[in-house]
């Protein structure tokens, strides 16, 4: 049968993006190469015009020259068509390459969706009402130990009623009495011995050694 019919060729397989834009690529350059050796025969074709005198053999060097013009301009038409295919190219892939980012970055959304709902249920830490009353909670028995706080620290000798003038009045006496006890220690000022500032008395050895004075008539 199949050397009747023949067998059926297998497809070949659909190029990429990256393998056509290769492709375009190579392309380009070896029309680039073509252009480049024109570009230098026109160049030797220019030195031999201005080298020879206007005549017949003038006139054949610029038929050259102008044939290898057109062709140069052929080539260039070539690559500028290989441009705009590269870009098209280039233009596919990046959308592609968007789209792709764009469906990988959802699947990393819905996963990551999915397990923050899986948290909220599974914690109860993350319901709002529970932190609430979490923190009704504290707040509730912070106060209670600042009151807690203020019983130990009461004073038990000091009544609450005690008024800040009548303290003060305390304190001046307490003062005055103080003083009355110090100057009683000392003595009344009248009492107290002067500080003089009297000579040394002298003893024997200092006596007899000094010379005594001839009496005076």
């Amino acid at each position: 049968m199949r050397r009747i019919f023949g067998a059926k060729k297998e497809a070949a397989p659909t190029p990429t993006l990256d393998e056509t834009n290769d492709r375009l690529t190579t392309r380009g350059d070896k029309t680039d190469e073509k252009i480049k050796a024109l570009d230098e025969q026109l160049a030797k074709y220019k030195e031999q015009i201005k080298k020879t005198r206007p005549g017949p053999a003038q006139d054949a060097i610029k038929r050259r020259a102008l044939q290898v013009l057109k062709q140069r301009k052929l080539y260039e038409s070539q690559r500028e068509q290989l441009y705009q295919q590269q870009y098209n190219i280039e233009q596919t892939r990046f959308t592609v390459d968007s789209v792709k980012d764009t469906v990988s970055s959802v699947q990393a959304l819905k996963a990551a969706s999915k397990e923050m709902k899986s948290a909220f249920k599974k914690n109860k830490e993350l319901d709002i009402s529970y932190i609430e009353n979490m923190q009704d909670e504290m707040f509730d028995m912070m106060d209670m130990a600042n009151e807690i706080n203020e019983a130990m620290g009461r004073s038990y000798a000091i009544p609450d009623d005690v008024d800040e003038s009548d303290l003060m009045a305390e304190l001046d006496a307490l003062e005055a009495d103080l003083a009355v006890e110090d100057a009683g220690k000392e003595g009344p000022s009248y009492l107290q011995e002067p500080d003089l500032d009297l000579p040394a008395v002298p003893n024997k050895e200092q006596e007899q050694a000094q010379p005594s004075e001839p009496l005076r008539s």
